[in-house]
């Protein structure tokens, strides 16, 4: 008898999950079904990860961007959503959509309505789908909806793709300088360790510093490798605390080079989150909170969520904003502008617009100025290794010549 894991609707559309002892996968299905249960997802007890749903792994914003296009091509032609779910769900890779959408059609099937349905996967679906889906149904123009929905992840994966972009070349020059240094030190410094012995001198401190840590590599090299997943361990874990969670966001907005990057991707993010959900009729202080949901920094997203309380007095939205004292001032000035027009959706399109530009330029910015700093690192560390292993030789034919 094995155990299996399993997720389910009940005949009220309820969401269930559970254990079941069966002799098999398909045993275990039909004594779910003999329960008046429809099964979405099940899966051995003993797979560690297995199964359509890997984790708490979330969907990419191009891929929704890529579903909710679809979705507005499929309703648009007359097609009702249980069976646009199900066409969907025949033609999708990605194998955490697709069970997250049969959980949805199951849903939809049992007389629910398909934002609720998108409720029932909060890892997959992110509140702004399920909260325009929402606005959408209620409007009758849930097409209008994923349209905008399409736009607002794609340009998402654009923004999140820019930073990535400006991230890879240090990232890259840093591993391939850590790569070159455990090479040196394994292959290249033993060689020249009987040498430096034999000469019976005092070696410089950068040639002793070198042996030392060559020795420490191949001798005691699951010491560092403990060392190096002890130091990271302990700083996800201090990030997930308040306070270290804190920290992290004081350094992402004030350390050099990076900050002016940062910002900007804050603001135009904010901007366009703000301006699709109020778009889709969603009051100003849900649009609010639910935008603060989606901020990663914590000087933001704590920000946002004082400014909602703010608002819900009875201030103006720029009036907290320019408190907060981290958004940019012309920001703060297209909002105010906003308020006085009446149109603040429309200006937070074109503050989108406009930062996401701005995020554009900083990033190549950024990538000029991490070039030279790059070549520095690695003159720096190329320099301490010519200075470690040919230091000695110079002064012993030094000695030679002065003989």
């Amino acid at each position: 008898m094995a155990q299996f894991n399993y997720k389910a609707v009940d005949s009220n559309g309820k969401a269930k999950k559970g254990t079941i002892d069966a002799t098999d996968r398909e045993k275990a299905v039909g004594k779910l079904k003999a329960e008046g249960l429809s099964v979405t997802e099940i899966k051995d007890a003993g797979e560690s990860g297995g199964g359509a749903r890997l984790g708490k792994k979330k969907v990419k914003s191009r891929e929704l961007s890529v579903l909710c296009k679809q979705l507005v091509s499929i309703l648009d032609a007359g097609v009702t959503v249980v069976t646009a779910l199900e066409m969907l769900t025949e033609q999708l890779e990605n194998k955490i959509l697709r069970a997250a959408l049969i959980e949805s059609k199951v849903y939809v099937e049992k007389g629910g309505n398909l934002s609720d349905s998108f409720r029932l996967n909060p890892d997959v679906f992110p509140p702004i789908m399920i909260n325009m889906c929402a606005a959408g149904e209620v409007s009758g123009n849930i097409e209008v909806a994923f349209d905008r929905l399409a736009t607002h992840f794609e340009k998402d994966d654009a923004l999140k793709g820019k930073i990535k972009s400006a991230l890879t070349y240090p990232i890259m020059v840093l591993v391939v300088a850590v790569i070159v240094i455990i090479v040196v030190m394994i292959v290249v410094i033993p060689n020249f360790v009987t040498m430096f012995e034999d000469m019976g001198t005092t070696l410089p401190l950068a040639t002793r510093m070198m042996m030392a840590g060559s020795d420490f590599v191949i001798h005691r090299w699951y010491i560092l490798i403990a060392i190096v997943f002890g130091i990271t361990v302990g700083i996800k874990a201090f990030k997930a605390t308040e306070n270290g969670e804190m920290f992290f966001a004081k350094i992402a907005i004030n350390a050099p080079i990076f900050s002016d990057m940062v910002v900007k991707q804050n603001a135009a993010r904010f901007a366009r989150n703000l301006s699709t959900l109020m778009a889709a009729g969603i009051p100003m202080l849900d649009a609010i909170e639910q935008v603060a949901k989606m901020m990663s920094n914590k000087i933001f997203r704590d920000g946002l969520m004082n400014t909602k309380a703010q608002v819900a007095k009875g201030l103006p939205l720029s009036k907290p904003l320019k408190d907060m004292e981290v958004f940019p001032t012309m920001l703060v000035q297209m909002v105010k502008i906003g308020e006085e027009t009446g149109n603040i959706e429309d200006m937070m399109d074109k503050v989108a617009d406009l930062y996401e530009r701005e995020v554009d330029l900083a990033t190549e910015s950024l990538t000029a100025a991490m070039e030279p700093l790059t070549m520095v690192f690695l003159a720096c560390i190329v320099g301490m290794i010519v200075a470690a292993v040919y230091g000695p030789i110079l002064s012993m034919y030094n000695g030679i010549d002065n003989i």
